[in-house]
């Protein structure tokens, strides 16, 4: 499988990341207080299929382990891959957000984290430090660059402010599959990794935790939890690798 990517199949994951953005937008206008997990699942099924897109999550399959829902939602200490149920969204708590589209035979993928209610100065600072971090990286990836010199942009950031990134989990390359190569970790050192390339498209993902580093996995086999049950931040953008600076394809979530 090609690590880049045809103008033609840019433009096809192009319009997967389009509807990707639209459904954060009515995402946007829905999460709310009281809301649980599986309301707000549903509503974001239905509205990718009223589209004609095809929830990339729904099925996933990971050694034999299936993803039972559409999106991915995880509150407060759950890093990543929370299974929606009948936890209700409560005043005060971050809750990750993660969607995948699948349309016309390709993929795009992003994550966000919302506010419910007022929130405290700590989960405010996460937020803001983790989507910095993801931007961070993004300014670093760029064609003939060393790929971990976006791992370690996001490292830098996040470790700076007293943060820690998941060591764990990683972002990854976006095409036919959900998940491709190359696998993009939140740290490393500065000129190592491969070179990036024009056409490499590719889902940057910081997840940032306020506490330790350290996640488990919990008893559903799926969602990841901070193991100190400090509350974690996630953002992700697919983006393209330019000789310039790199096209955000899912811009304006």
């Amino acid at each position: 499988m090609s690590l880049t990517k045809s103008e033609r199949e840019i433009g096809l994951i192009r319009e997967s990341c389009r509807l990707v953005v639209e459904t954060f937008r009515f995402i946007e206008k829905i999460i709310c207080e009281g809301m649980t997990t599986s309301e707000l699942d549903y509503e974001i099924d239905k509205f990718i299929r009223g589209f004609g897109g095809r929830p990339a999550f729904k099925g996933y399959k990971v050694n034999g382990k299936v993803f039972p829902a559409s999106s991915c939602i995880s509150i407060e200490a759950e890093v990543v891959h929370g299974i929606p149920g009948f936890r209700k969204m409560r005043a005060g708590e971050i809750v990750s957000v993660d969607v995948g589209v699948e349309y016309n035979g390709f993929y795009g993928d992003a994550a966000k984290t919302y506010a419910i209610g007022q929130i405290d100065e700590l989960r405010q600072r996460l937020m803001r430090v983790t989507l910095e971090a993801l931007y961070k990286g993004i300014e670093r990836a760029r064609a003939k660059s060393r790929l971990h010199n976006v791992s370690n942009a996001i490292q830098s950031h996040v470790e700076s402010a007293g943060f820690s990134v998941v060591r764990d989990l990683v972002g990854h390359g976006v095409g036919r599959h959900l998940h491709e190569e190359p696998q993009i970790p939140n740290f490393g050192k500065p000129n190592e990794g491969p070179k990036m390339q024009p056409g490499m498209v590719l889902a940057i993902e910081p997840m940032v935790n306020a506490g330790r580093a350290d996640v488990v996995t919990a008893a559903d086999d799926w969602t990841v939890v901070t193991a100190d049950k400090q509350p974690s931040a996630h953002f992700e953008h697919t983006i393209v690798i330019r000789e310039g600076e790199a096209e955000i394809l899912t811009q304006g979530l």
